[in-house]
């Protein structure tokens, strides 16, 4: 598949995908969501840890500054009912394996609420995150209004979504946002590869089948759990890999 707006690179196990846009701070536009919809049908298909990422601009690097400006000016209510952002970002979050967001420099507005789909978040000292749409005439309705807060609670997502405040890298670590900061820009995707090579060390079944469950509702708990249990049960990998472990275990 050719892409325009992301620069994709395929390992054994995952994508490594870039938003490459740098000369408008890699702008979320119309082509890179039609994009972003083709990548996830890929990954759909033939599921995969995604690693998604920016690129780096004069040596600055850049995940995402938002929505593209130009483009949102123009859209009409139809649009906003339509769900352009909302609806990529949401199925981004459905992958069938865990999504990785590596953050460096500004992820803002749609940028945010991008990283905010993603199941894990790893950042340089360089992230400034926020949600800069009530300062635009509109809300964050792709996501931020309500992930957000599931993450940073709701103080400090209103005082994001209300009073603009800008997190810096130390912020969102304290606050959970991201699970770690790596010094080095350099490093990011090293780091983001040795998470992912943590996930991929786990059964893949058991793994997709752990984050369909995550985000179910309290009540489809704990019938839910006992029929996927049983799924995995019967699987080979449950028995070779508790063999795996017995044999390690009686070796010692």
């Amino acid at each position: 598949m050719t892409y325009s707006t992301l620069d994709v690179r395929p390992r054994a196990d995952r994508l490594v995908v870039a938003m490459n846009r740098p000369e408008v701070r890699n702008a979320i536009d119309d082509r890179m969501v039609a994009e972003l919809h083709q990548l996830c049908g890929e990954l759909e298909r033939e599921p995969k840890i995604l690693i998604l990422t920016g690129t780096r601009l004069d040596g600055r690097g850049i995940f995402a500054s938002g929505a593209d400006i130009g483009q949102l000016k123009e859209r009409s209510r139809d649009d906003a009912l339509r769900g352009i952002n909302s609806a990529i970002f949401n199925r981004i979050a459905a992958l069938p394996m865990p999504v990785i967001a590596a953050l460096d420099g500004w992820a803002l507005g749609g940028g945010a609420e991008l990283a905010l789909a993603a199941d894990f978040r790893i950042a340089t000292r360089h992230l400034k995150f926020g949600q800069p749409e009530t300062g635009l005439g509109i809300i964050a309705a792709a996501g931020g209004l309500w992930r957000l807060k599931e993450i940073v609670g709701p103080t400090v997502a209103k005082e994001i979504l209300l009073a603009g405040r800008i997190l810096d890298a130390g912020e969102a670590l304290d606050l959970h946002l991201v699970s770690e900061v790596v010094e080095d820009p350099d490093g990011l995707i090293d780091a983001a590869d040795a998470l992912a090579d943590r996930i991929a060390e786990q059964d893949p079944l058991a793994v997709r089948l752990s984050k369909q469950l995550f985000d179910m509702p309290a009540s489809a708990h704990p019938a839910i759990d006992n029929i996927t249990q049983a799924i995995c049960f019967e699987s080979e990998q449950k028995h070779a890999r508790m063999q795996a472990f017995l044999d390690r275990r009686n070796n010692k």
